[in-house]
Parts: structure tokens; sequence; C-alpha cells
């Protein structure tokens, strides 16, 4: 667990997070292979990518906790390989599962890390206490939390120090339903504050709820970095679904139709990408060759499937947002 040390230095750049080229090897094996991020101020930003993909060896790069073999990171500025304390001022988070003396209660847990911080974190604790929802069981002991009680006491740990930018790593695992959609309200709450988040998880509906922007790992290199909306029209662009009488003439049709590309047929539908004045003419070519049209529909994509093409299709480049 990780929080902010005195506070006494300012920021010396707006930007939260910034990595470039960031590479971890152990042996043989590329953890991660040349990722770049960037995190802008007051966002939610989603670190999206199948378990063993690299985000929480990412994660501790970002944090100063392990060091890459080559690449660059800055935390508002300041670099947590070199600039350590001073690197996580304003910066808090957890990697993995945070731990905490279980036979000790949350309140008493909470005071020691802000005894260990010094500085105004002890004066906090009622404040993050009742942030995260946990005042009632603040005298217990945390052998008696559940799962989701212990993430929200992770989380206000890290709220100790006032932060700036808040990394969670997987805040959601392990959770039922029910805590899976406390922790989703407490991160938009906290958003709502003013923090920066930069939120690591392999599900999907929590991204595609919370998050402005995401970045898309796979096999420790980032395949897409930018907001969803771009993302599902990026993969949707101008592509259409046709139901019709005889699925064999509309494709032999529609290769012979100039300006209509990518032809298949998928499920019984004719599949294929044109701009809206050459579907017209589709049309009029179909209904002239006698042909039924049961179904003309502009294709959706969902997250998942993108999240599946990306993650588990054939390996694509990197498409990613210019930097600010």
């Amino acid at each position: 667990m990780l929080r902010s040390s005195d506070g006494s230095l300012g920021t010396v750049s707006d930007v939260p997070v910034e990595a470039r080229g960031l590479v971890k090897r152990y042996g043989e094996i590329a953890a991660v292979g040349g990722v770049d991020l960037t995190v802008r101020r007051g966002e939610i930003y989603g670190f999206l990518g199948p378990n063993g993909a690299g985000k929480t060896t990412t994660l501790r790069i970002l944090l100063g906790l392990i060091r890459p073999n080559a690449g660059n990171v800055r935390l508002f500025g300041r670099d947590p390989q070199t600039d350590l304390p001073q690197a996580l001022d304003g910066v808090a988070g957890f990697v993995e599962t945070p731990h905490f003396y279980g036979y000790l209660s949350g309140r008493k847990n909470l005071e020691l890390l802000a005894a260990f911080d010094g500085g105004d974190a002890r004066s906090r604790i009622g404040e993050v206490l009742g942030l995260v929802d946990l005042e009632a069981r603040a005298k217990d002991r945390v052998a008696t939390y559940s799962q989701g009680m212990r993430q929200r006491l992770g989380i206000a740990a890290s709220l100790l120090r006032d932060p700036q930018l808040l990394l969670l790593d997987e805040p959601t695992n392990g959770l039922d339903p029910g805590g899976i959609r406390d922790m989703r309200v407490l991160i938009g709450r906290l958003a709502k504050q003013g923090i920066t988040i930069l939120l690591s998880s392999h599900l999907l509906a929590e991204v595609e709820e919370l998050c402005h922007r995401v970045a898309i790992i796979r096999d420790g290199r980032i395949v897409y970095e930018g907001s969803i909306d771009e993302l599902l029209a990026r993969r949707t662009a101008n592509r259409y679904r046709l139901r019709t009488s005889d699925i064999e003439r509309a494709r032999m049709i529609a290769l012979n139709t100039p300006g209509v590309s990518d032809v298949s047929v998928d499920r019984a539908e004719l599949v294929f990408v044109a701009d809206e004045s050459t579907v017209e003419e589709l049309s009029r070519a179909l209904v002239d060759a006698g042909l039924g049209l049961r179904a003309l529909i502009p294709e959706t994509a969902s997250l998942e499937a993108l999240f599946f093409e990306l993650t588990e299709g054939e390996p694509s480049p990197v498409t990613a947002e210019a930097s600010p």
C-alpha cells in the first residue's frame, strides 16, 4: 500500500501520469514491452486487459516499486525511480490486495498508517472512514471484515494523505455483485471530488461505466488508448448488416458495387462497409435484381466484443491518441 509523503513540495507538472516506452523483462519474458500512457488531471482512466497482460507490473513501475529495463515515468512531472519520496507527493493507491493487521480494528490500522505518514493524516481518519462507509464498523477487527470492506479500507488508507492521484489495482477483485456496485459508487464519488483515478481492471462493465478514457494492454503492449466512444465508433464506422432473400446473390452484387468493401457473410447476414450514398445505391441494385430486403442495420459493437478482438485476435498496430 502506498500513500503520499509529507506533501511539502508542490507539483512540477499538471499531468498526473506520463509513461513512455516502459519495458520490464524477467529473463526471456517481457512482462511489459514498450508501454505508453498519459493520464490527464480529473479523469477516471481505465487500464484494461486480461489477467497476466502486464497491468500490475506497469503499476509497480509507475509507483517506483520495481525498476524498468527501459523507458521513463513522470508523476506530476517527477520520476518515481529517482525522485522518491517527492515523486509520490499527491499520489496514493494500492497494488493487488491491500493488507492489514487482522487482529486490530479498522480504525487502529488507519492510526498506525497515519503515524507512519505523519502530517495531518491522523486528523483525516474519521473523514476517510465516512467516505468509504466504514464508520459503523471502524471499531471491529479487520479479521471480521468482508472482502469488500477490506477493499474499501484500502481506499480509506490511500485517502489519508488527501491525494490528487489514486491508483487502484483491481479494486473489485473477489467482490460479489453488491460489493462491485458499492465500489463503483465509491470511485465515482471520489472522482467528483476532483481526484484523478487510474483504475486497473479486467472487468469490462466496470470500466465502461466509470472511465473517461482507457488503455487496453495485451501481452505487455498497449493495443488501444483513447475514449471508449472513439473505440466503438472506429471499429463500427460505416459497417452494415443486411438480411435478404438470397444472400449469395446479394454478396455478388455487393462485390461489384463501387465503394463497397470488406464484404463477408456472417450468420446468414451480409456484412459490408460503405458510406450512406453507396448503401443507397446498393439497396437500389438489390431491389432491381429482384431481391427482397428484410433488414439493413448499421452495425454496433459492444466493448466486450472489441476487448476480445483486441486481446485475443491477431495482433494489430497500436492505435493511440496523440498526447496533449
